[in-house]
């Protein structure tokens, strides 16, 4: 299976990390759109079908990040 590159990982986490916040505040259609959104991108990307699990993978991809199987992906 493609991985996505460690960054946009990193971003997704990042953006649902923020729409989960926001959703706490002020929850809108737009944010719940966003949000629902964000987790699909983050099960496709990861190869999961349940946000839980995405988020596990995506975390551990970014903690894989710095091993030598991602070291050729930065150029």
């Amino acid at each position: 299976m493609l991985k996505p590159h460690p960054s946009f990982v990193h971003d997704l986490l990042k953006t649902h990390a923020t729409l989960r916040a926001r959703q706490a505040q002020e929850d809108s259609t737009e944010v719940r759109r966003r949000l629902d959104d964000v987790t699909y991108t983050l099960c496709v990307s990861t190869g999961t079908r349940t946000l839980d699990a995405a988020l596990a993978s995506a975390r551990a991809q970014l903690t894989g990040a710095a091993s030598p199987a991602y070291a050729g992906l930065a150029a």
